[in-house]
């Protein structure tokens, strides 16, 4: 069984692609089909098959972010629908990964060299999956990007438990953490922009990069 999100519309200033993560279960919540209390706890994606799509130009990097949060959702899975030239952007950076790879002698180059070869072989005709145009879902739920124009954020301790910025302005934040598989590189750019004029923080940061392979 799969959930279909469905986004519409144009994304808004200010508003990140972390927002339209979050947005995913803020809207259930207020659809009915997500609780964030433990107790009698309503979950529309729980043990399913998250499908998204309206953003078929993400970078795959970004599209990985949405995969990752499906876990969050305590979904089985996650697709995200795109079109082939970002794909094949990233097939093509991996190959030349893996290139670099077998000439460091990383193991094992026999298995880094089929994965390229496979890799190889599906440019020469790139196709992807497509969702049957019948395809029944146990629920659809659909996001207007016009509708978010303030960041969504999930409070703690539940990822499911988001709230709009203007809920939680004032509140004390006692730590801050920059880390795990739902980062890449260009978060901890962006974190360095906002750093690099600050002398003194005024709580305590933890930055925790997930992989030492991105330079």
């Amino acid at each position: 069984e799969s959930v279909l999100v469905r986004f519409k519309g144009k994304m808004q200033p200010g508003i990140t692609l972390r927002d339209l993560v979050n947005s995913i279960p803020y809207v259930a919540i207020q659809r009915g089909e997500l609780t964030v209390a433990k107790q009698g706890k309503k979950n529309i994606f729980n043990g399913r098959i998250l499908e998204i799509e309206g953003l078929p130009d993400l970078k795959v990097e970004q599209a990985f972010e949405f995969a990752d949060a499906s876990a969050e959702r305590s979904a089985n899975g996650c697709t995200v629908k795109l079109n082939k030239e970002p794909i094949i952007e990233y097939i093509k950076s991996n190959i030349v990964l893996i290139q670099n790879l077998i000439e460091q002698g990383y193991e094992d180059k026999r298995t880094l060299y089929r994965r390229m070869k496979a890799m190889e072989s599906w440019l020469e005709n790139p196709k992807l999956l497509e969702a049957d145009h019948d395809a029944e879902y146990v629920s659809v739920i659909e996001i207007d990007l016009n509708e978010i124009k303030e960041p969504l954020i999930a409070c703690p301790n539940d990822p499911d438990n988001i709230k709009t910025l203007s809920e939680i302005s004032g509140n004390k934040i006692d730590e801050v953490f920059i880390g795990s598989c739902m980062t890449n590189i260009g978060h901890y750019r962006a974190a360095a922009r906002i750093l690099d004029d600050t002398k003194t923080l005024p709580t305590r940061l933890w930055i925790v990069p997930p992989t030492r392979m991105d330079e």
